[in-house]
């Protein structure tokens, strides 16, 4: 059985939102999609994924929320995490329970955050890779 393919237009009508919306989500990393030719694809799971969907037919999981403070972090270290770490978790294969990956920077601060939601090993593992990159 093969799951359901959205187009960038059908996944931004689908949620109310703009292509360029979505082409940028998926630039960011925050949506998972692959190039066919010059347009983009996205499996419905992917979809549920980012909408916050949970299928019925899967049990409930425990799921785990980190927030890692950095202080005195410069802004191009932080970018540099926000395009590291979510294209680390999208070069595995596709997970059964999918994670949440958001940097935040303050410039004036000069703190950055990192806020993982997902289940407990993944989210140990991207710790892990936030320790060796910081």
């Amino acid at each position: 059985m093969s799951e359901e393919v959205y187009t960038v237009e059908q996944f931004a009508e689908r949620l109310k939102l703009h292509p360029k919306t979505v082409l940028r989500f998926i630039r960011e990393g925050r949506v998972r999609a692959v190039k066919m030719g010059k347009s983009y694809r996205i499996l419905r799971s992917d979809f549920d994924a980012f909408a916050g969907v949970t299928p019925r037919e899967r049990p409930a999981r425990a799921r785990v929320t980190a927030i890692v403070d950095l202080p005195d972090i410069a802004p191009e270290a932080a970018q540099r995490l926000a395009r590291v770490l979510p294209s680390a978790r999208m070069g595995q294969t596709t997970p059964p329970d999918p994670m949440r990956i958001d940097v935040v920077h303050d410039p004036d601060l000069g703190h950055a955050k990192v806020v993982l939601v997902g289940a407990p090993g993944d989210v140990a593992s991207m710790l892990r890779m936030v320790e060796t990159l910081t």
